[in-house]
């Protein structure tokens, strides 16, 4: 019990200042769930949106696989006032089980402004909505959770707040594809010019015992609107401060969803802890993108958190990725 103690605090404080870090619980126009996952209705992701804009506003959603590839969409209008379920099982439609991806939220206009108006009902297309527009506002908000029946648990997904950036490209949220978010307000952001690199360094928690799938298990989940691809060098930190440089692979471009219990050279001793990651600090081992990019080709916006299981907890913990 002293080990969950200590485990309790250690994520506690790698959350601190996660206000500094995100924004999160604020009203914009759109937002990304960045893991999004369904085995039937016992076991589902559900989102619930608020709409505060004053007025009926019209929300398009789209569904990305981990490649940010485009698999299915839909709309739907929100009065003023209104909170609105969405329940991925009942919403995805036919054979999406056990596909994991993420859903971009994003009220939508009038196409061909200006000026620009907010659409109170779904139509056949749709722009991006900025906020702020006189008149026009856009306030929606979210929270979203994993639903297991058979595990009695309820986790936290943590939802990322826009406004969100599309690429100019996208003209119709319709028809969005893997080039279209550029950017979410919300997350971390890269900046990228001549001579310019600004890299978060993320702490991303870790809590396991040493024998996968049993026990103490962690989940990292990186999210991203560029392409991540590749083999990470990172420093990996027991709750000793013991260093030890090694390695983690991400296999998607947007969305991963890796063990850290799977690390190979990961020390016996590193139970509880956190893994340091700057990226964008070098292409990683394997890109699979042309000399000369990055992993923020298409964009700028990373998220991180970990999702920590142990019998002690009772229930799936989730803990922000703190970055700096």
């Amino acid at each position: 019990m002293k080990k969950f103690a200590m485990a309790a605090v250690a994520a506690a404080a790698m959350t601190a200042g996660v206000a500094q870090a995100y924004t999160v619980g604020t009203f914009t126009n759109g937002f990304v769930v960045p893991n999004v996952i369904h085995n039937g209705a016992a076991d589902t992701t559900a989102v619930g949106l608020i709409n505060q804009s004053g007025a009926t506003r019209a929300i398009y959603w789209t569904f990305f696989d981990q490649n940010s590839a485009h698999i299915t969409d839909g709309c739907f209008t929100m009065t003023d006032k209104d909170f609105q379920p969405f329940v991925w099982s009942a919403m995805s439609g036919a054979g999406l089980e056990g596909k994991r991806g993420y859903l971009v939220f994003a009220a939508g206009g009038v196409p061909a402004g200006p000026p620009v108006v907010a659409q109170t009902a779904c139509g056949a297309a749709a722009e991006l909505m900025p906020s702020g527009v006189a008149g026009q506002l856009v306030d929606i908000a979210a929270n979203a959770f994993q639903v297991n029946v058979a595990a009695q648990d309820v986790a936290f997904v943590p939802v990322i707040d826009g406004d969100l950036t599309m690429a100019a490209a996208t003209t119709d949220l319709t028809t969005m594809g893997a080039g279209s978010l550029t950017g979410v307000a919300g997350a971390a952001t890269l900046a990228v010019g001549p001579g310019v690199r600004a890299t978060p360094n993320f702490s991303m928690r870790y809590f396991i015992d040493g024998v996968v799938n049993s026990g103490n298990d962690t989940r990292i989940v990186v999210w991203s609107t560029g392409d991540q691809r590749g083999t990470h060098t990172v420093n990996a930190y027991d709750d000793a401060q013991n260093r030890k440089s090694v390695n983690f692979k991400l296999d998607f471009a947007e969305l991963d969803w890796f063990d850290p219990e799977t690390i190979a050279g990961l020390p016996a001793g590193h139970k509880d802890g956190f893994i340091e990651w700057s990226p964008g600090a070098a292409i990683p081992a394997g890109y699979p993108g042309a000399a000369g990019q990055d992993l923020f080709t298409l964009g700028g916006a990373v998220f991180t958190y970990s999702l920590i299981s142990a019998p002690a907890f009772g229930a799936v913990q989730t803990v922000l990725g703190a970055h700096r």
